[in-house]
């Protein structure tokens, strides 16, 4: 055994889940502290929950309660998520404060040789109160610096001081290292550039079965996907339903699949608006191999952004031959170049999404050129073989 980690994240979510997996294939021990109500993962040396920043009011959190309830719950929760995300942004700092010695209990406990919160808010601020003489790590996921570092005075503070606090730093685009550095990363931290995940499994990924339509999707129409759900004042899903009947008037015979998005009111507010719903498909969350199989039959993967870090989803899309269609900020330029391996437009402008789409539909030439880039981009960057590695190196400067 090569170390004893100790992982701050939200234990459902599947890119931690992936970064444990990985850990623990290199021989690392991991124990866990969730910051929301989930099963222990396999493998786990020890496992706690610690529902941190009212998570335990998320709507994934209302299980116990009866049906009604739960449907009730949730539907106050989505209908309001904005300004219960400003509240949080508010309260949920302070109310760290009440499980910092709960947390300190824990560390003392599990006696890991070195703590890795898996994003900053609020895992990473959490564990800002870990004892000194154990090393902290913080990991920097898509919106932490850009977004939610924003979200309010409390949040920009709490998010210096776990950037101060931090031995080490993961991230999952070089820009966010620049940036942790410009808000109070010491200099000689060593930092590491990974996807989230931790890397791509593509032998799975290749090896993933065809897609099952059990969705009535048509076969014989270009499928193009957007699988990143709603992240209001991240990803502009207006933008992207918006954009769809300009799409139409020049591709008639495309289909636009959004998993994620299966029985969310505001999507189908958007569909009945622009009367598109014979030609979009909102989808269940789709386990990961079905999600791969979606992949391989789509041309084109959409998320249109103005927040972002490395969306694993894009990644898998281009192992996957999808070419990528994005907004135009400096996370995803480190992986699309706008005309070559994909394209970049202004995620707040429907026309110039719906042009880009068009052209690209346009240029089977393009299609194949970059779908052959991305796989070997994919390959060289974010596969396994290649990250597991660094990765092992990474945390070799923590074991002691």
């Amino acid at each position: 055994m090569k170390g004893h980690v100790l992982i701050l994240a939200d234990g459902r979510s599947p890119t931690a889940l992936s970064w444990i997996r990985n850990i623990g294939s290199l021989g690392y021990k991991v124990s866990l502290i969730s910051s929301f109500n989930c099963e222990a993962p396999q493998g786990i040396a020890n496992f706690h929950i610690l529902p941190i920043a009212f998570s335990r009011f998320s709507a994934s959190n209302v299980s116990s309660q009866k049906e009604g309830q739960i449907s009730r719950v949730k539907g106050f929760v989505r209908h309001f998520a904005p300004l219960l995300q400003q509240f949080r942004y508010i309260l949920g700092p302070l109310s760290l404060l009440r499980f910092r010695n709960p947390y300190r209990q824990l560390v003392e406990e599990i006696s890991p040789d070195f703590v890795h919160a898996l994003r900053i808010p609020y895992e990473g601020m959490l564990a800002s109160f870990t004892p000194e003489n154990i090393p902290c790590l913080v990991a920097i996921w898509g919106n932490d610096l850009t977004l939610h570092a924003e979200g309010s005075w409390l949040m920009s503070e709490f998010t210096k001081r776990s950037l101060r606090r931090a031995n080490g730093l993961s991230a999952d685009t070089e820009r966010d290292i620049r940036l942790a550095k410009e808000m109070g990363l010491k200099e000689k931290v060593p930092t590491l550039s990974v996807p989230g995940s931790g890397g791509l499994d593509l032998p799975s990924i290749q090896d993933a079965p065809s897609f099952n339509n059990q969705f009535g999707i048509p076969e014989n129409s270009t499928w193009v996907v957007n699988p990143r759900g709603l992240r209001p004042g991240s990803i502009h899903q207006e933008v992207f339903f918006e954009a769809i009947p300009n799409i139409l008037r020049e591709k008639p015979n495309t289909s636009f699949i959004c998993p994620n998005l299966q029985n969310q009111p505001q999507a189908q507010s958007w569909i009945e608006r622009l009367d598109i719903s014979e030609k979009t498909f909102l989808l269940p969350k789709l386990p990961q191999q079905e999600l791969w199989g979606l992949f391989k039959k789509s041309v084109l993967f959409i998320s249109p952004s103005s927040h972002d870090g490395t969306p694993n989803t894009l990644l898998e899309a281009m192992a996957c031959g999808c070419v990528p269609i994005l907004g135009d900020i400096e996370s995803l330029r480190e992986w699309v170049k706008n005309g070559k391996n994909g394209m970049l437009v202004d995620p707040r402008d429907p026309q110039a999404l719906a042009q880009a789409v068009v052209n690209a539909l346009d240029d089977p030439e393009f299609l194949e050129q970059a779908a052959k880039l991305n796989k070997e981009t994919i390959k060289l960057r974010a596969a396994q073989s290649v990250t597991l590695p660094k990765i092992d190196s990474f945390y070799a400067q923590f074991n002691g």
